[in-house]
């Protein structure tokens, strides 16, 4: 029950860009996120009425997009066997 509440929980631009930096650590203000609203590339949102909604899932699923592999040194992965 407790992951179909957290897949109903919507934010806001300002709540999304608070929720990126802290979580993934990204750079992220409300207005890059409303740029990328308009020009793509940004994560999937909603909207009810005029106010763009974020679901915390749609975030995690773009943030995880955005990572490369782990790497150990500047461009050696870390799965690397030198």
């Amino acid at each position: 029950m407790s992951n179909q509440k957290q897949d109903n929980e919507y934010y806001r631009r300002e709540g999304a860009a608070y929720y990126l930096k802290t979580k993934y650590g990204f750079p992220c203000s409300v207005a890059w996120l409303a740029k990328l609203a308009s020009t793509g590339g940004g994560p999937v949102f909603r909207k009810a009425g005029r106010t763009p909604l974020y679901s915390k899932a749609d975030l995690d699923e773009w943030a995880q997009a955005r990572l490369s592999e782990p790497y150990r040194a500047s461009g050696i992965p870390a799965d690397s066997d030198l």
